[in-house]
């Protein structure tokens, strides 16, 4: 591992950790570098989450879930103490990466993985809306949400359809937009 240069730039990394342990790998992390005096190649542990919206009871309730379980992100310039620190954190596994040699995320994987909201959440769609639907064969039918499957990026919609009759079908997220 080379020692920090002057040009070193923090990258994220991926920390494997027992499933169940992030939030203790997150604050374990977060103090070691603070007594060791590491803010300068150690700067911020992550533990990935998203809101989902749930029904418990008849009433829709948000929680927040790991998106990653088992997963920490770290932002931080690798150099042989660094990585002996993040390595050897109670309840780390490794870093990802061949035979747990850190590999650097892409900005765009850091931005996917930041990202907080759900897909149910980004499209803000519940079950019991009215949506009117964009493309396929029931195009500018109109419908009630009764299920939303996020992990899919599908929803079950009720359709009325000629004299009074009613269908399911099943839509991807990007067919149905909110009906006003």
């Amino acid at each position: 591992m080379a020692e920090p240069s002057e040009k070193a730039t923090p990258q994220w990394y991926v920390v494997h950790t027992y499933s169940g342990y992030e939030n203790k790998v997150k604050d374990n992390l977060e103090k070691t570098v603070e007594n060791n005096g590491m803010q300068d190649v150690i700067f911020d542990v992550v533990v990935p989450t998203e809101e989902v919206a749930e029904f418990r009871n008849g009433k829709r309730v948000v929680t927040t879930r790991k998106t990653f379980p088992g997963y920490v992100l770290v932002n931080m310039i690798i150099t042989s103490e660094s990585w002996y620190v993040v390595r050897n954190t109670r309840g780390v596994t490794g870093f990802v990466g061949p035979e747990s040699k850190p590999v650097a995320l892409s900005p765009e994987e850091v931005e996917s993985m930041l990202s907080s909201q759900s897909l149910e959440a980004k499209y803000s769609i519940a079950v019991g809306e009215d949506v009117r639907i964009l493309s396929g064969p029931l195009e500018n039918f109109t419908g009630t949400v009764e299920e939303i499957d996020a992990l899919r990026a599908k929803m079950r919609v009720k359709v009325k359809m000629f004299l009074g009759r009613e269908m399911q079908v099943e839509l991807d997220f990007n067919q149905v937009e909110k009906a006003e």
